[in-house]
């Protein structure tokens, strides 16, 4: 019994020590040291592909969110227990969707035109935050607060290969777009460009969590915050092309779209995961 207990505490002291020291095997820091930068991925991705492997492919194992979709997430070390931290995305993305229709000015067979639809999306986020962390060993506790700011537009635009003459107002072959916002076929009016207006969020967050230093330099973490968020969106316009009431010409027209507001004071980033590497 006594060897039991003087074996028990030996081991006790070396884990101990190894938890103090925080060095691994090869005498390399397990914690981030003062000056070291961190970029962190979203991590939820991830846990999701793993989770996978193990089940049917079709199968969805993670009920996480991630933190800020495709946003980077970046941490500068300034001593043990404090870090700063922002966040970043600068996004432009364009698609083209294009569909083979029937040409509306021939009777002759299999002679088609293109409808063609272009999306594009612009999507900023800026953040910055004071994060400070308290425990010993590999897992510590994280909180602090940050503020963010948020802008992006998007604008469909759409072109036709059948034109609207005063012998066919309404070509019958056009593209029946799920994004069309009168419906498609064979419209006496159709779009040529929506676009909502441009977007604006502010969100003022105080946040708490933990992170685990699972090998030197590399953590994960979990937080949630709780605080303040505005978001608003401009007023947006729908342009338009028909047969004028005359039927001699082609008219086109823009139509204003409502703008929105929201306020809100309440949690957020529920079980948020972050991959963190220092260096």
């Amino acid at each position: 019994m006594k060897k039991l207990l003087i074996t028990a505490a030996l081991a006790s002291s070396c884990i101990f020590a190894g938890a103090q020291d925080m060095m691994s095997k090869r005498g390399t820091p397990i914690l981030p040291e003062a000056g070291d930068w961190s970029i962190g991925a979203d991590a939820t991705s991830l846990i999701q592909y793993f989770g996978n492997l193990f089940t049917d492919a079709n199968n969805n194992n993670s009920s996480l969110n991630s933190q800020l979709p495709q946003t980077l997430v970046g941490l500068y070390v300034v001593d043990a227990n404090t870090a700063y931290r922002a966040k970043l995305r600068i996004g432009f993305a364009t698609q083209t969707l294009n569909n083979i229709v029937d040409d509306n000015s021939t009777t002759t067979e299999f002679v088609t035109v293109t409808d063609e639809l272009k999306i594009s999306n612009t999507n900023i986020t800026l953040g910055a935050g004071l994060q400070k962390s308290r425990g010993k060993g590999r897992l510590h506790g994280i909180y602090g607060a940050e503020i963010g700011f948020g802008i992006g537009s998007h604008k469909d635009t759409y072109s036709y290969g059948n034109s609207i003459t005063t012998t066919n107002p309404g070509p019958t072959s056009t593209t029946d777009w799920t994004n069309l916002p009168n419906g498609g076929t064979n419209p006496t009016t159709r779009t040529t460009e929506s676009k909502t207006g441009s977007t604006f969020s502010i969100n003022l967050n105080a946040f708490i969590g933990a992170e685990y230093f699972f090998a030197p330099k590399m953590s994960l973490s979990a937080e949630y915050g709780w605080g303040l968020l505005f978001s608003s969106t401009g007023e947006g316009e729908m342009s338009s092309e028909r047969l004028n009431a005359g039927g001699t010409a082609v008219e086109s027209f823009d139509t204003p779209t409502g703008k929105s507001s929201n306020m809100s004071v309440d949690v957020a980033d529920i079980g948020s995961i972050v991959l963190h590497f220092y260096f």
